[in-house]
């Protein structure tokens, strides 16, 4: 009857030091910013319109429209980064 092998064990290797995981996504202030900059830009250009230029800053005119835009590019150009 032929021998059976003898089975050899690898050597010990202790396991590795465990690291901190990297967090991989978006700052915490990224979404709150994005949201309040899109949602103030189309109020203010909401409260542009409905108190026919009156309101939110009467001396501006119609800058008021490009300020209202402006925001919400702003949270569009932010969303961008949003992982």
């Amino acid at each position: 009857m032929p021998k059976s092998r003898i089975r050899r064990r690898s050597a010990f290797t202790p396991p590795r030091e465990r690291t901190k995981a990297v967090r991989v996504g978006s700052p915490r202030w990224l979404v709150p910013l994005m949201v309040g900059s899109m949602i103030a830009g189309l109020v203010w250009v909401v409260v542009y319109y409905v108190t026919q230029t009156e309101w939110p800053i009467q001396s501006l005119g119609n800058w008021n429209m490009l300020i209202g835009f402006a925001l919400i590019a702003f949270g569009f150009g932010l969303s961008t980064r949003w992982k």
